[in-house]
Formats: structure tokens, sequence, C-alpha cells
């Protein structure tokens, strides 16, 4: 990848994040409030809708940009040479560099998540009081609670969706006989994302108790087997798929603008 591609990425990828995570920051509130043990009246409800919003707004330009170079890098050094540069197997060279562009966005993400998720459930608490708290109690390896449900989430929802938003590209294209305008790859974005969002969403739920989670319970070990069969026994495949349409629609507006805002910025500061 030439220098002018990789700030093209760092860029294009920092400006789409931070567009999604502000813009669709209520939905998000909403989503764990819904996914939370304590149910969404006592997490909240909706008073306080942007709890959480300044650890968000600090995590989402650094994390997007990380997960966008080294997606495209990825695909770059993986597409330049080897079985993999054949077009027939282009979803694997996709799902790696997903998958591995999920995995460092994630060192990023998940201390923001945590801290965020928590503000999200305890709107007495400021973004700043929180993160001191979970420094206090659990140090910074409680910034890190949830990393492994957090990858184990991303992983199989970018397996779905890029490799999906790909191909969905690469169709339009073909039968319209030309590149795809910003828009066309947003509307594709979104399709791809609202599938992955359905299909992940039992491991969301996880990640979501987890981070939220009293330190030392059994869920805050972050077995995640163990999580999904308690909430499976408690409130059923209701449970499992709680949250699923806000997140759906959070995800589903999120990758038209997210995918979207990434195409127009990069194929802007490439031209």
């Amino acid at each position: 990848m030439e220098s002018r591609e990789f700030i093209a990425s760092l860029v294009a990828g920092g400006c789409a994040g931070m567009c999604v995570d502000l813009t669709l920051f209520p939905l998000d509130t909403i989503k764990t409030r819904l996914q939370s043990q304590q149910g969404f009246y006592r997490a909240g409800g909706f008073r306080g809708i942007y709890a959480g919003v300044p650890s968000a707004a600090l995590g989402s330009f650094p994390s997007a940009a990380a997960f966008f170079v080294t997606y495209e890098y990825t695909k770059s050094f993986l597409g330049s040479g080897g079985m993999l540069k054949d077009p027939s197997v282009a979803s694997v060279t996709h799902m790696l560099a997903a998958s591995l562009g999920e995995t460092v966005a994630c060192l990023i993400r998940v201390p923001a998540e945590v801290v965020k998720q928590r503000t999200q459930v305890s709107t007495s608490f400021s973004t700043y009081h929180m993160l001191v708290v979970v420094l206090k109690e659990e140090g910074v390896r409680g910034l890190y609670r949830g990393f492994s449900s957090t990858v184990l989430r991303e992983i199989p929802f970018s397996l779905v969706q890029f490799p999906l938003w790909e191909y969905l590209k690469t169709q339009w294209s073909q039968r319209r006989g030309h590149t795809l305008h910003s828009w066309q790859a947003a509307l594709c974005g979104a399709f791809a994302g609202a599938v992955a969002a359905l299909v992940t969403n039992p491991l969301d739920v996880a990640k979501t108790r987890i981070m939220l989670a009293k330190a030392g319970s059994t869920t805050a070990s972050g077995n995640i087997p163990l999580v999904l069969c308690d909430v499976w026994k408690r409130q059923g495949l209701t449970g499992l798929f709680a949250g699923s349409i806000p997140r759906m629609t959070f995800i589903s507006m999120g990758g038209f603008i997210f995918l979207g805002a990434y195409e127009k910025t990069r194929r802007t500061l490439l031209s």
C-alpha cells in the first residue's frame, strides 16, 4: 500500500467512524439498555440518551481508522500474489482482511466501549467518573473486560458484512457497467450490515452482559457459552435477540453512513 493510500484509508475510516457513532448514538444507548441484565427501564429507559457519548467520540476515530488501514493493507498484501490473488477467492481475502482489521481495532474500541456502556446504564455517572471508577476498582485490565467476547462478536460480523458488501458492489457494478457511486456503495453496506447484525445479535448480548457485570461475578469471567446458556434459560430466544431491532437499525443506517462516507472520503482524497 502506497503512503497516499494509507493516509486516505486512515482519514476516511476515522471520519466515517465518527459520523456513525455520533449520529446514531441514541439507538446504541437503547440497544445497550435493552440487553442489560437489570432491564431497560431500570437501566435508564429513555432518560439520558446521550450518556457515555464522550467515550464514543474519543474512541470512534482511532478505532475506525485502525480497522480500515489494516483492512485495506491486508487486502492489498494478500491480493498481490499467491493463491489469494485469484478473483474467485476474493471473498476469502475480504474475510481475512476484515477479521484482522477488527482484532486491531478492538485494542482501541474495547476500553472506550466498556466506559461507554457502563455510563449508558448508570446515568448518574459522567464518562470521566466512570473511567476513574473502572481504573480504581479493576485497573487497566478492567478496561479490557469483554475483549475476547468483543473480538468473537466482531469477527463473525465482519465475515458476513464485508464479503457480502464487496459481493453486492461487484454484482451491481457489473450490471451497471461502471464503478458505483458512493450512495450505491452505501446501500450495499446498509443491507450487508443489517444481515450481519441479526446473525450475530446473541454474541452482542453476551458481550454487553460481560462488560456490565459486577467485578468478580461469574458473568464477568467472560465465559461466552456460559453467558449465552444463562440468557437462554432465563429469557429464551427473546433474550438472545434482545435489542436486535435497534441494533439492526443502528448498523443498517450505520453501514449506509459508515461505508458510504468511507468510499466518498477515500475517493476524494485519492482523486
